[in-house]
């Protein structure tokens, strides 16, 4: 439940935004949407819509920020979207074409997916990323689907993200281990318990939507203390990496 004040910046960013041309719904995310937002937490709103969206149009509202075309931030499924200043309050809108919506809905539906590249996301992120934020966001205006996790995603997932780890984990042995290359092992065990944390997750058929919290909820924090005690030897590394291979597996195999 919103405060009074809450209420109406919610309300007046949400008709703004409605009121864009092409835009179906809007709604709210991130820990605004789940009630484990602070404070100073951020406004994550997402704007559904189908046909030719503008980012001009947002732009044009006259908020104070950063407005990006689409595709600016990736080029995938996380499409672009704008960073803005709205009574004080930092807001971030995030596009979200109907069309690729509905077409990861389909893909998961059947087990589909791929992992796309984004910025500050150690493992990726997976394509039903949008049927996550479909799960669990707040939809503020117009109607939405409300999307259980599909049996064939829990099984197609899991096995892609488990085999991941694996494959990063075992080439980092092969490759930087030997070597002593400490920095490129670390990025390897935290690559991989991300990888693996999503294979927990979608075993269990629960939602990720980013990685901030993905290890607590793997119950995987324990890496951390892999990686407090690395040194740059050979020998050393190499049993970092079948210290974390064995935490992983065991997180995997319980789901």
């Amino acid at each position: 439940m919103h405060a009074p004040d809450d209420a109406s910046f919610l309300a007046h960013v949400t008709s703004h935004l409605a009121g864009l041309p092409h835009v179906e719904a809007v709604a709210l995310g991130g820990s605004r949407a789940t009630g484990t937002h602070g404070p100073d937490s951020d406004w994550d709103f997402a704007v559904y819509y189908r046909g030719a969206f503008s980012p001009g149009s947002v732009r044009a509202l006259g908020w104070p920020g950063e407005v990006f075309g689409i595709g600016a931030w990736g080029g995938g499924v996380f499409n672009g979207g704008a960073w803005l200043q709205v009574d004080g309050r930092h807001v971030d809108v995030h596009y979200r074409d109907l069309a690729d919506v509905e077409h990861q809905l389909a893909e998961a539906a059947e087990g589909r997916f791929h992992v796309e590249r984004l910025m500050f996301h150690l493992a990726g992120i997976p394509s039903y990323l949008l049927l996550a934020e479909l799960a669990v966001n707040q939809v503020l205006h117009g109607t939405l689907p409300r999307p259980a996790y599909p049996e064939p995603l829990k099984r197609q997932a899991s096995e892609r993200w488990w085999g991941d780890a694996r494959l990063t984990l075992a080439y980092a042995r092969a490759a930087h281990a030997a070597r002593g290359h400490l920095a490129e092992c670390a990025g390897a065990i935290a690559t991989a318990a991300s990888q693996a944390a999503h294979a927990v997750m979608a075993a269990r058929g629960q939602w990720v939507t980013n990685e901030k919290t993905l290890l607590e909820r793997a119950g995987l924090r324990a890496v951390d203390d892999v990686l407090g005690g690395l040194r740059p030897h050979p020998q050393a590394l190499t049993a970092a990496l079948d210290a974390t291979t064995t935490l992983l597996e065991s997180a995997v195999m319980k789901g």
